[in-house]
């Protein structure tokens, strides 16, 4: 029987950090199912349709072949169900996404206790980026080359400057 993990996050960018978790998490299931969400309490930088272009290309430049992407906009653990998951892989930058992730484990466990969380370590090196951090970054002109690939830089300093040609 195939394992299939899901990998979900809004990646509004996609950032090294994320590709970390993504590369990992691939060698842990058959398949890896990375979920593209948009996270109503955040206002993303692009939309679902462009971050769901943008985890492809990344994901696909890597060379990482047992993953698909696929956008939703349900609930975690109806997705999970959906794509017939067993496993949710979740990245863990430190003690307060720790905090968080363990309260909504244990809410998603209630909604569905056939599917596991798995929680991986951000490489040390990775530990500080934040999809939030880097757009700020990008938004007062710094530079974010260590935090995202080249490709991914380029669209994030192409959105700010038009963002701010039409302010």
């Amino acid at each position: 029987m195939k394992r299939i993990g899901v990998y979900p996050g809004t990646f509004d960018p996609i950032t090294l950090g994320h590709m970390d978790i993504i590369a990992r998490g691939a060698k842990l299931v058959d398949e890896l199912v990375i979920g593209v969400t948009t996270n109503i309490a955040k206002s993303p930088m692009f939309n679902d349709d462009e971050r769901m272009a943008m985890v492809e290309r990344e994901v696909k430049s890597q060379g990482i072949s047992n993953t698909r992407v696929v956008g939703f906009n349900s609930l975690l653990m109806d997705f999970a169900d959906a794509q017939g998951a067993a496993v949710v892989i979740r990245g863990i930058r430190g003690v307060t996404d720790f905090e968080y992730e363990y309260q909504l484990t244990g809410m998603n466990r209630q909604l569905n206790d056939r599917v596991e969380t798995i929680f991986l370590m951000a490489d040390v090196a990775l530990q500080p980026i934040a999809s939030r951090l880097v757009k700020e970054i990008a938004l007062y002109g710094g530079d974010i080359r260590k935090f995202v690939t080249p490709a991914v830089k380029q669209e994030v300093v192409a959105r700010v400057a038009a963002n701010k040609g039409a302010a």
